[in-house]
């Protein structure tokens, strides 16, 4: 596992996604949400034995769960319901880590402000039987989750954000 120097709070960096151009930031959750359009729930999944869950909708690239609001959820409630849907685990405690803040700077989207919430979540899995976009879950250790995920490729701002995710998380 790399580690090098996690985000700051506040710390803008420059992350490219889908042809656009985002200013993106962390913020802890001892603050408020930042001022922006909710985005979900990001969990980092631990279950009793301290692995980790990844998923996968194609089999190659892998990923932590998440996923958006749906009508008037609350930050936990997209959580639990995200983590049951891309898991088929139950979270059974779960806690703030902080809130992802990006800021379209260039592209279609110019000016959007999306927020996401961070979440350590402990779960228990049930049986493998994914009903929508997951097609497969792997468990792997704390070290092995930055490596396997292929979002925090050693070049991408990503590892960064995800890098202090799993620094407030203490799994690093």
């Amino acid at each position: 596992m790399q580690l090098e120097r996690t985000l700051e709070d506040g710390e803008e960096i420059e992350v490219h996604s889908k042809g656009q151009d985002w200013l993106s930031s962390w913020q802890p959750a001892s603050l408020p949400p930042p001022e922006g359009r909710n985005h979900g729930a990001a969990g980092i999944c631990v279950t009793a034995d301290r692995q980790i869950v990844l998923v996968t909708e194609d089999g190659v690239a892998w990923d932590i769960p998440a996923g958006r609001p749906e009508a008037n959820e609350t930050l936990r409630e997209t959580l639990e319901r995200e983590m049951l849907e891309e898991t088929c685990g139950r979270v059974l405690d779960a806690r703030l880590l902080g809130y992802f803040r990006g800021r379209c700077i260039r592209g279609h989207e110019e000016g959007l402000v999306l927020v996401r919430s961070f979440w350590l979540a402990t779960i228990e899995l049930d049986a493998w039987d994914p009903q929508y976009e997951i097609t497969e879950r792997r468990l792997v250790t704390p070290a092995e989750a930055l490596d396997q995920v292929s979002a925090w490729s050693p070049w991408s701002p990503w590892r960064r954000i995800f890098a202090r995710a799993f620094h407030e998380a203490g799994l690093l």
